[in-house]
């Protein structure tokens, strides 16, 4: 008896010096889908590697940026990965606020991440944050109302036929809008839509020396087309709606059309969670014949702050939750078409994810078509398809973005949020330095 005391308490005290002796990382994250599935299979990853313990903060889009960014501007620790995008990457590497991810094993295939994603997350060929999903952005439409409606959406359609479509296909008595369009204020929520919209209408942000453009037909033709668009089609209250807001609207049969991120996809074709989900048809984000389409470059990826002292442990997080294997892993519980995309050759080249994901190509197509040096119609001095590779752009952004969704939700007139806009910009880059 006195023995197997013994043998026990000996057991207790390894099992406490061991919960001891496991490292904690925390992890910053979005509230999305995807994002909200890899913490359900973790368990993957804390089996292989039982001596790291995860502790997760998932916030809200807007939130997430402010959090993430005050954290390593001000070195405060918080977090040892955090999830942030495309437009964070370069701008904190550069300021060394990122770890270069050289460590993230000899299996996991960097070489295979889509050129044009790894891209956006290297700097001087060395990668800084690694690709959780890639987005571009396009059409998800119902093909019933469309057919109801008499039309036939083109693989590659026009902002023209856009609002055609969607005058009629909304059917108010019967709780329909034509279409769901982003309108919640914030530089990554209705700007990242309205920044790649502008580009189709021959808009900028700058002019090549860096003077705002808001005063030029191109960014009145834009907001004004987007504001009648939803006033006549939109739902009610869409100043408040993001992303997050708007696929519950399309998966409870509630939009027409909504124009959005191709990550979306596997959410509104999902019978689990989307009641039209074997109704949806894909397209091309429209264009007005200038060149441009109105689809950003985006991805939602895993980067390591340079204060953490727990570099290692959150590497190997890191390369778990963007390998193949996590992608295979996703498949055997939900099946290929739930699996993250937009960031491996190799999911596009499989024939199983193919047949499971009638979208896959259309957001290949998207990913491929978007040009992050060469964004607008005319020529500009920053790269960023949605976004100003700028630091200032952050702030600016989302000024800018209060702006046009007080001008949505009908507090303000188009012409006076674009005079507001003009001014703070002009403010800013003056202010940086930018406007000599």
């Amino acid at each position: 008896m006195k023995l197997r005391t013994l043998i026990l308490g000996l057991c207790s005290t390894s099992a406490l010096a061991f919960a001891a002796h496991a490292e904690s990382i925390t992890i910053a994250t979005v509230n999305n889908g995807d994002m909200v599935r890899m913490q359900k299979l973790t368990d993957d990853f804390t089996k292989a590697n039982p001596d790291i313990q995860l502790n997760w903060v998932t916030l809200e889009e807007n939130v997430l940026r402010e959090r993430v960014t005050t954290d390593i501007a001000t070195k405060g620790g918080q977090y040892d990965v955090m999830t942030i995008g495309t437009y964070e990457v370069p701008i904190w590497a550069k300021q060394s606020w990122l770890l270069p991810l050289d460590k993230l094993g000899d299996d996991y295939d960097a070489k295979d991440i889509i050129p044009a994603i790894a891209g956006g997350l290297s700097v001087d060929g060395k990668l800084y944050a690694a690709p959780f999903y890639g987005e571009s952005s396009f059409v998800m439409y119902r093909k019933d109302l469309m057919d109801k409606a008499g039309l036939k959406m083109p693989d590659a359609p026009t902002w023209d036929f856009i609002k055609q479509a969607a005058d009629k296909m909304t059917d108010r008595a019967n709780g329909v809008n034509g279409v769901c369009l982003r309108g919640k204020a914030g530089w990554g929520e209705n700007m990242a839509f309205l920044t790649a919209m502008s580009n189709s209408f021959g808009a900028r942000w700058f002019d090549e020396n860096w003077k705002p453009q808001f005063d030029q037909p191109e960014w009145k033709n834009t907001l004004q087309f987007y504001v009648d668009l939803m006033k006549a089609d939109g739902p009610e209250g869409a100043s408040s709606n993001g992303f997050n807001e708007n696929l519950a609207l399309f998966q409870q049969g509630k939009c027409g059309m909504w124009i959005d991120a191709t990550v979306a996809a596997s959410f509104v074709s999902d019978p689990k969670a989307s009641q039209v989900a074997d109704k949806v048809g894909y397209a091309l984000a429209p264009d007005n014949g200038l060149g441009k389409r109105g689809n950003w470059l985006w991805a939602w990826s895993l980067a390591i702050p340079a204060g953490t002292q727990k570099a290692d442990a959150a590497e190997k997080f890191v390369s778990w939750a963007t390998s193949k294997h996590y992608a295979e892993l996703v498949a055997s519980k939900e099946g290929w078409a739930n699996a993250p995309p937009g960031t491996r050759s190799s999911l596009y080249a499989n024939a199983d994810y193919q047949k499971a994901a009638p979208f896959a190509k259309m957001t290949l197509d998207s990913i491929n078509a978007a040009d992050p040096t060469h964004p607008t119609v005319k020529p500009v001095p920053y790269v960023g398809v949605q976004f100003v590779a700028i630091p200032e752009f952050q702030g600016l952004g989302t000024t800018v973005g209060q702006l046009f969704s007080a001008a949505l939700a009908g507090q303000s007139s188009v012409d006076d949020a674009l005079k507001q806009a003009q001014d703070a910009a002009t403010a800013t880059m003056t202010e940086g330095g930018y406007i000599k």
